[in-house]
């Protein structure tokens, strides 16, 4: 798998030492994006506990990061891949997936969960919607937004 360039403005951290992430900026991508109900406390937990982790910055801010989570061998999952707004169109969620991505060639299963109309994103990625995946709702709002209709 090629990865894309890397844009020469930006500092991209593979595993980073994760006491030194600003973690209120983290959570402050998710709200930006309108993943809320999201606290930093939790989601440095939820980074810590990783097999991956990448993040992108401009000087010092972060401005996009993902994780991959997974059990070593067969089965991992992309998730909260986050590119701020103001930099969308760039190319840096395309490199956070491929990097993610390429670091999981040996697995048997690797999936993702999309935010709603990002399909077409990742299906230009190489993704292909899977016929068997489920989901066990945890609200309405997922149950709105990620289930078929019965």
């Amino acid at each position: 798998m090629t990865l894309p360039e890397k844009h020469p403005a930006y500092n991209y951290q593979v595993n980073p030492d994760l006491t030194s992430i600003d973690w209120q900026r983290v959570c402050q991508l998710f709200q930006e994006i309108n993943w809320k109900h999201r606290l930093a406390e939790e989601i440095e937990k939820a980074f810590k506990m990783s097999t991956s982790t990448l993040f992108i910055y401009e000087g010092e801010m972060i401005i996009a990061f993902g994780r991959v989570i997974g059990d070593g061998r067969y089965y991992a999952m992309l998730a909260d891949v986050v590119v701020d707004p103001a930099y969308q169109g760039r190319g840096l969620g395309r490199y956070l997936v491929m990097a993610l991505n390429s670091q999981l060639e040996n697995y048997h299963f690797v999936n993702l969960s999309a935010a709603p109309g990002a399909d077409r994103f990742y299906k230009t990625l190489g993704w292909k919607k899977q016929t068997t995946a489920y989901i066990w709702p945890q609200g309405p709002k997922q149950l709105r937004q990620h289930c078929e209709k019965d």
